[in-house]
C-alpha cells in the first residue's frame, strides 16, 4: 500500500520506532483493510477515528493526553529534505535521521514556548531559505508537529475543511504569538491524489477560502 511504501517506510528508515507509530482510519471497513495490507512490523496499532481530515485531526488530539508530543503525517510522504548552500549554489539533501529532527523540534518548541511547528509546503529549492521563523507562516498539514492541548479554540472549524491547516496555523499563531516553521526543510509528496481527500475539491476549497477571509479579514484575503 502507499502508506506502507511511503510514509511508514520513510519513518522507519528515519529512525522512528514502530512502537511510536499509530495509524488512524475513518471507519471499521478501513480498519480491516489496513490490518490486512499493512506490514505489522511498521506500526504499533490501528485506531478507528472519524471521517474527514478536520474531524480526524480533532479526534487524534483528543485521543492522546495533553502535553503529548505529536507528529502528524499524511500517508504519502516519501522523504524530508534540507536546503544546503555551497558557493551560493542551492541543493536539497535528504534528511536521514528523522528521529533527531523531531526530537530537536520539540526541544525548540519548548525553548520558544510555542506549540506548533512544520515545514515548507513545496520542494522548490530556489524558494527556500536557511533557518526557521516564528512569525505567521503557513504550516502544511501533510506533516506538522505539535504539543497536544485539549483546547477547542485550537480546533479548525468544519467550514475550513480542505484548508483546515491554514486555519490551524492561524489559530496556533494567535493563541501563542508564534509558530515555528523551518524555511529550509521540505517534503517529497504528491498533493491531491485520487483516494483520501480526492482530487475534485474546488467547491470545498472555495467555501473554505470564503470562510477564512470572513473569519480572519486582518490575515486572509
Amino acid at each position: 500500500s502507499e502508506l506502507d511504501n511511503k510514509t511508514l517506510i520513510t519513518l522507519k528508515e528515519g529512525g522512528i520506532s514502530p512502537e511510536q507509530i499509530f495509524v488512524f482510519v475513518a471507519n471499521e471497513k478501513e480498519e480491516l483493510i489496513y490490518k490486512f495490507i499493512l506490514n505489522k512490523d511498521n506500526y504499533n496499532k490501528i485506531i478507528v477515528g472519524e471521517l474527514g481530515i478536520r474531524n480526524q485531526r480533532i479526534f487524534i488530539s483528543k485521543y492522546f493526553p495533553e502535553n503529548t508530543n505529536i507528529v502528524s503525517c499524511d500517508d504519502d510522504i516519501e522523504a524530508f529534505s534540507k536546503l544546503n548552500i555551497q558557493m551560493s549554489d542551492k541543493h536539497l539533501i535528504k534528511i536521514e535521521n528523522l528521529n533527531k529532527l523531531f526530537v530537536d523540534t520539540f526541544e525548540l518548541l519548548k525553548k520558544e514556548n510555542l506549540y506548533l511547528a512544520g515545514f515548507v509546503g513545496h520542494s522548490n529549492k530556489f524558494w527556500l531559505n536557511l533557518g526557521h521563523s516564528t512569525n505567521l507562516k503557513f504550516i502544511i498539514g501533510v506533516c506538522h508537529l505539535y504539543i497536544n492541548r485539549h483546547d477547542p479554540d485550537l480546533y479548525p472549524n468544519i467550514e475550513s475543511e480542505s484548508k483546515e491547516d491554514y486555519e490551524q496555523s492561524i489559530k496556533f499563531y494567535l493563541k501563542d504569538k508564534g509558530i515555528i516553521r523551518y524555511n529550509d526543510i521540505c517534503l517529497k509528496t504528491k498533493y491531491n491524489q485520487p483516494g483520501g481527500l480526492g482530487i475534485d475539491r474546488f467547491d470545498r476549497n472555495k467555501n473554505a477560502q470564503e470562510y477564512l477571509c470572513k473569519t480572519y479579514p486582518f490575515i486572509c484575503k
